[in-house]
């Protein structure tokens, strides 16, 4: 067994990784549709592939992005009901919320994601400007999802340590 420096150290890189990525998406967006807007309207010879690439980077930063806010905790939340409930209801309420999260990533990202990857693959599918699979697009799905699950698996064990912390202190 690994010890749990060593996992830590690997969610750190993860999360880096992840943060990373999502920069270099954000830079490829802003460089594909500033190239579309100077084709445009300065050389009057629109770029034929700036627009469809702008889609799909814009597709994978927006689904990555979700998943990164929700390891850092950056989404909106109606805190009405939690703000309630004493520290234990406000812990079981995380917990259920993470569950929640994780069933539905699983279920519609990994396992629906999956399928349609698996399915454009099988028909290629591709794009009609650039000519990429279409799998290549959807592959953020269930990537997403398993990080998402990743990361409310570990929101459950946060709490629950959390928790068990509270109680014996």
């Amino acid at each position: 067994m690994m010890p749990a420096a060593f996992y830590g150290k690997l969610l750190l890189a993860l999360e880096s990784g992840l943060r990373w990525l999502l920069i270099m998406l954000m830079a490829a967006l802003v460089m594909a549709v500033s190239w579309q807007v100077l084709s445009r309207y300065v050389l009057t010879q629109p770029s034929s592939w700036t627009e469809e690439a702008s889609r799909f980077l814009l597709v994978w930063l927006s689904v990555l992005g979700a998943t990164y806010a929700y390891r850092g905790r950056m989404h909106l939340a109606i805190d009405l009901l939690p703000r309630k409930l004493g520290s234990l209801g406000r812990a079981r309420l995380e917990v259920f919320n993470a569950a929640m999260v994780a069933i539905f990533a699983m279920a519609a990202m990994v396992y629906g994601g999956g399928y349609l990857v698996m399915m454009t693959w099988e028909l290629k599918q591709t794009t009609p400007a650039l000519g990429i699979p279409m799998a290549m697009i959807y592959l953020v799905l269930p990537v997403s999802g398993v990080l998402l699950t990743l990361f409310a698996a570990l929101r459950i064990g946060e709490e629950i340590q959390a928790q068990t912390t509270a109680q014996r202190g």
